[in-house]
């Protein structure tokens, strides 16, 4: 199975067959509002906005599974995010990325890479911390926490996994090559 065989739901509950974005770079994340991570929506709204026109899209499935941080509707969660971060890109339904309720998405993004590994001391301080914390991450591959990001190229791989700490704006020149790939 993969991405393009899939089919998730919109925040205003109607299917969306994700064959649709064939063709595109992806950079699909579970986010939350109430994170210590949520102000990475600035550096994804600002990807979105530089490369959209080229071919990218940012897939957001907000997940309440790590310290309930996303308790909020998906509406509501919509506003705090247009308001406070001026996103342009829209939001999937509210989704688990671990356990018997996972959606498919993450398991097969899980399947094709299962490791994420920090960058720097600092950065693999926090999510050594961060795992503590987390009470879904019970298997190797598990999504430890919210924000973790997944780089899809145009034929539907997935490039890399980044961990919570990885600051989206790193991801531009990856975003731009993959953009230019025939």
């Amino acid at each position: 199975m993969n991405l393009y065989d899939l089919k998730v739901k919109t925040r205003d509950d109607k299917d969306f067959d994700l064959s649709k974005l064939r063709g595109k770079v992806l950079l699909i994340v579970n986010t939350a509002t109430g994170c210590g991570f949520t102000p990475q929506y600035e550096a994804l709204e600002n990807l979105y906005e530089k490369y959209h026109e080229k071919g990218f899209e940012v897939l957001d499935f907000p997940c309440n599974q790590f310290g309930h941080q996303a308790p909020g509707s998906d509406d509501e969660i919509k506003q705090f995010c247009t308001a406070k971060y001026k996103t342009k890109f829209d939001q999937f339904k509210k989704i688990d990325v671990n356990g018997e309720n996972e959606s498919p998405v993450f398991t097969v993004l899980k399947a094709a890479k299962p490791d994420e590994t920090p960058e720097g001391m600092k950065n693999k301080l926090a999510m050594k911390t961060v795992k503590k914390l987390s009470t879904t991450c019970k298997k190797k591959g598990d999504i430890v926490w919210n924000f973790t990001k997944f780089l899809v190229d145009k034929n539907g791989e997935v490039i890399g996994r980044f961990d919570p700490t990885f600051d989206p704006k790193n991801l531009d020149e990856k975003i731009k090559t993959l953009l230019e790939e025939k």
